[in-house]
């Protein structure tokens, strides 16, 4: 499953939950993150809403409800499934 983490630097939410999906076991993700101050576009759509999350879907991006910087990696990981289309 291919997912797609918006984020900028400095940014403790999207650290904590980029730590979050790199430590879930249950199953197999593909995690890329991509730094919204390196390009323009990125920064303008998510600049006052990272961090982000979308699930990579051929050439489609689908966003995905934004967890509580406060859920715990299980709750996470029954988010996930509640949400993601697996392909």
């Amino acid at each position: 499953m291919e997912l797609i983490l918006y984020s900028k630097p400095d940014c403790h939410l999207c650290e904590g939950l980029q730590e979050k999906l790199e430590n879930i076991e249950n199953f197999d993700l593909d995690l890329e993150i991509r730094d919204i101050t390196t390009r323009e576009d990125w920064f303008e759509m998510y600049q006052y809403e990272v961090p982000v999350l979308c699930q990579k879907l051929d050439e489609v991006e689908k966003l995905l409800p934004r967890p509580s910087p406060r859920i715990s990696i299980p709750k996470l990981e029954q988010l996930l499934k509640q949400y993601i289309k697996e392909v």
